[in-house]
C-alpha cells in the first residue's frame, strides 16, 4: 500500500506558492502542453490528409485496391512498431530524448511525401512516419500526465484528443483547399512539415520527467524539479512502484499484477478508434456505397468538425461524471447507430442522424484513449504499456482501414457498418469488466486500481 509522504519526503514548496514559482510551473505547463497537443495534433493531421487526398493520389500513382489500403493503413501499421518501441526507450533512457526525436523523425517523412513516384514509396515513407507517430503516443502524453496535477488531470490529458481532431479537421480543410489544384494532394501531405516544424521548436527546453527520474533512483535530480515547479507527487507511492516493474521490462505487462491494465487499455482504444479510422481514411467510397456520393467532401467537413465538438464535451465533461460513464454508455449506444444506419442505408435522415450521433459519441469517449492508459500503468512501465496499447489499437485500425475498401467491393457498405457495430460492442464489454475508476487519483494510487 502507498503510504502519505513521510517528512523525509517533503520538499521545500510552500504551501501558499511564491509568484515565481508560479511562474515556473505555468511557464513549463504552457510549453509542454503545446508541444504534447501539437504532436498529437499531427497524427489527426496524417488521417484526415490521407483521406483528403486518396482518391486523387490513387488516379495520379495507379494504385491497386491493395496498394490503396496499404497506403491508407501504413501509418498505422507504424504505430504498431513505433510505439513499443519507442515507448520502451522512453522508460529506459528517459521521455526527454525521445520526446524530440521522434518529432524530427517525422518532419523528414513529411517533406519526402512531396516526391513520392509510385504507391511503394508513399507506403514506406508513411510507414516510417507511423513509427515516429507511435513514438509519440509513447512519450507525449505519459511526459504531461507525469507533470500534470490530480485535479483537473483527465480534463488536462483529454484535451490532447481535442488537438487531435483538429488536425484531422484542419487536414480535410487543407485538402479541400487543394482539391482541384494538379498534384495538390502532394501538397495535403506535405504540409504537415509546417506543423513539425512548429513542434520540433518547442520540444528543446522541456526538462526530464521527475516521475522517471524517481523510477531510476535518481532521486536528488527528482527533487530539484519537483522543488522548483512545485509538482504535485505521491513521492512513496512512487518509489514503492518501480521494483518489479523495471526489473521485467516489457515482460512486466503480461505479470499478473499487470496484465488486466494491458487486455483493457489494448481492447478499449483499439475498438473505439477502428471503426472511425476506417470510415474516416475511405469516407468518399462509403458515401458513395450509401449512393450520397454527391456531398462527400461536404460530408466529411461536417464528420471532423462533429468529432471535434465530440472530444471538446468529452474534454469538459471526464472529471465530472468520472471515466467509466464516459466510456461504457457511449460504446453501446455508438454500436446501435451504426447498425441503424446499416438496416435503413437508403434513408438520407438515418444516414445522417446516425453517423452524426456516431461521430459525435465515439469522439466525446475517444477522449480517454489520452487519459485511461496514462492512468493504469505505473511510471516504469507508463511509456511501455502506452506505447504498447497504442500498438494494439492501430492493430486493429489498421486492418479495419486494409479490409474496407475490399470490404465495400465484396459485401457493401452494410456489412462494413455492421462489423463496425459488433467491434463497439465488443468494446463495451469489456470496458464493463476491466475499466477501473482512477478519477482525481495521483498517477501511482490510480495504476493500482487494476491491478488484482
Amino acid at each position: 500500500m502507498a503510504t502519505t509522504p513521510t517528512a523525509e519526503h517533503q520538499f521545500d514548496i510552500p504551501e501558499v506558492p511564491s509568484p515565481e514559482l508560479l511562474r515556473e510551473r505555468r511557464r513549463l505547463h504552457t510549453k509542454l502542453k503545446l508541444a504534447t497537443q501539437i504532436g498529437e495534433g499531427i497524427d489527426g493531421y496524417i488521417i484526415g490528409g490521407i483521406g483528403m487526398a486518396m482518391g486523387a493520389l490513387t488516379t495520379d500513382l495507379h494504385l491497386s485496391t491493395v496498394m490503396e489500403g496499404l497506403v491508407g493503413a501504413s501509418p498505422l501499421i507504424g504505430i504498431f512498431v513505433g510505439g513499443p518501441l519507442f515507448g520502451r526507450l522512453a522508460d529506459r533512457y528517459g521521455r526527454r530524448p525521445v520526446f524530440l526525436v521522434d518529432m524530427l523523425i517525422f518532419l523528414i517523412g513529411s517533406v519526402l511525401q512531396f516526391f513520392v513516384t509510385d504507391g511503394l514509396q508513399l507506403f514506406v515513407i508513411r510507414l516510417v512516419m507511423g513509427i515516429a507517430i507511435g513514438g509519440e503516443y509513447a512519450i507525449g502524453a505519459p511526459l504531461l500526465s507525469e507533470y500534470a496535477p490530480r485535479k483537473g488531470r483527465g480534463r488536462l490529458l483529454a484535451s490532447l484528443e481535442i488537438s487531435w481532431y483538429l488536425g484531422y479537421a484542419l487536414a480535410t480543410v487543407v485538402g479541400a483547399v487543394f482539391e482541384n489544384v494538379h498534384g495538390g494532394w502532394r501538397y495535403t501531405l506535405a504540409s504537415s512539415a509546417v506543423i513539425a516544424v512548429a513542434c520540433v521548436a518547442l520540444r528543446g527546453g522541456v526538462p526530464e520527467s521527475a516521475r522517471w527520474l524517481l523510477s531510476r533512483g535518481r532521486r536528488e535530480e527528482a527533487e530539484r524539479l519537483i522543488a522548483r515547479y512545485g509538482i504535485d507527487i505521491d513521492v512513496d507511492a512512487e518509489l514503492a512502484d518501480t521494483a518489479d516493474a523495471q526489473a521485467q521490462g516489457l515482460r512486466a505487462l503480461f505479470s499478473r499484477r499487470h496484465l488486466r491494465s494491458t487486455v483493457f487499455a489494448s481492447v478499449f482504444w483499439a475498438a473505439l478508434v477502428l471503426p472511425y479510422f476506417a470510415i474516416g481514411t475511405f469516407w468518399t467510397q462509403v458515401f458513395d456505397a450509401l449512393n450520397m456520393g454527391d456531398n462527400a467532401v461536404a460530408a466529411l467537413l461536417v464528420y471532423s468538425f462533429t468529432a471535434v465538438a465530440g472530444v471538446t464535451a468529452g474534454c469538459l465533461v471526464v472529471d465530472r461524471i468520472g471515466r467509466r460513464k464516459l466510456l461504457i454508455p457511449p460504446f453501446w449506444i455508438t454500436a446501435l447507430a451504426l447498425a441503424v444506419v446499416a438496416m435503413w442505408p437508403k434513408s438520407t435522415p438515418v444516414i445522417v442522424g446516425g453517423f452524426l450521433f456516431f461521430i459525435f459519441l465515439n469522439a466525446a469517449s475517444s477522449a480517454l484513449t489520452a487519459v485511461y492508459p496514462l492512468e493504469v500503468f505505473p511510471t516504469s512501465l507508463r511509456a511501455t504499456g502506452v506505447g504498447f496499447a497504442s500498438a494494439m489499437s492501430r492493430v486493429g485500425a489498421a486492418i479495419g482501414t486494409f479490409l474496407l475498401p475490399m470490404g465495400l467491393d465484396r459485401y457493401g457498405a452494410r456489412f462494413v457498418l455492421l462489423v463496425g457495430a459488433g467491434v463497439l460492442a465488443l468494446g463495451g464489454l469489456v470496458s464493463h469488466f476491466l475499466a477501473p475508476e482512477t478519477t482525481d487519483l495521483d498517477l501511482a494510487k490510480a495504476a493500482r486500481t487494476s491491478a488484482p
